[in-house]
């Protein structure tokens, strides 16, 4: 789905998919109330009521099975920064092992690294076009200062596997955010889903083809579910974009003067 929907407040956003869902349903009204005369009116009037409920339970297991993925999506993405987050604290408090320059060189490569992932990574991975092919230079510089560390206790030594560690763990979950942001439901579902939704407006419109009210009334009902499960879904389908996007926070709270440009 196009990145400007997903970046729209979910205000004007929930407006649009109303508006829509709405000119849909007010759409199959028409045409069926046009249809329904003659032969034709007898004919729709003799499609049974019983099939609406299999139609609304198909179409609510096509929600569900989309908005699984996108729950799922959306989990995996917050873990995935969070783990970057502690990974990143751990490297900040252990380079303290190694007080003067080595613990200064950790502690600001570190600072670069999150301030190019805040302000660089995060906008191209709302538009998708973050990638992996490219490595992350201040983490890769990060490894290399810790590795050329020359330990001269046994606590030092320690502290220098668990910085390696940590930096690994911080290099996976930032594979691991990239990955997730290139994921969003397909046009598959988005067209199977809406099929769904589009052969059950029409149902209900011919089981009261001979009722325009009670035809308007539940038209407009379905028509509520319908939009009402299109905004969950299209409002949480990215996770690192539209206003409730997995932000950068808890990267920034690694190193508070990162996210307080007043501190710098």
């Amino acid at each position: 789905m196009s990145d400007w929907i997903h970046d729209l407040p979910l205000g004007w956003m929930a407006l649009l998919i109303f508006g829509l869902t709405y000119l849909s349903a007010a759409a199959v009204y028409a045409v069926v109330a046009a249809l329904s005369v003659g032969e034709r009116a007898r004919a729709f009037k003799a499609v049974s009521p019983g099939m609406l409920p299999p139609l609304g339970i198909i179409f609510g297991l096509f929600v569900a099975f989309t908005a699984a993925q996108v729950w799922n999506d959306n989990e995996r993405a917050s873990a995935a920064v969070s783990s970057e987050a502690r990974a990143l604290r751990a490297v900040q408090v252990l380079s303290a092992t190694f007080p003067g320059e080595s613990e200064a060189q950790l502690r600001n490569l570190i600072h670069r690294y999150i301030e190019e992932a805040s302000s660089r990574e995060w906008p191209m991975m709302a538009h998708r076009t973050a990638t992996l092919q490219e490595i992350s230079g201040a983490l890769a510089e990060a490894l290399q200062v810790t590795l050329s560390l020359s330990p001269g206790t046994p606590g030092q030594q320690i502290a220098q596997r668990e910085i390696t560690a940590a930096l690994g763990n911080a290099a996976d979950a930032r594979r691991q955010r990239i990955l997730i942001s290139q994921y969003q439901v397909n046009w598959i579902k988005w067209s199977t889903l809406l099929l769904q939704a589009l052969c059950t407006l029409v149902a209900i419109a011919m089981v009261h083809a001979d009722n325009r009210l009670a035809s308007l009334t539940t038209l407009g009902l379905f028509a509520t579910g319908i939009a009402a499960a299109m905004v969950i879904i299209v409002a949480h389908d990215r996770p690192f974009i539209g206003q409730l996007a997995i932000g950068p926070e808890p990267l920034l709270q690694v190193i508070p003067e990162a996210a307080d440009p007043a501190a710098k």
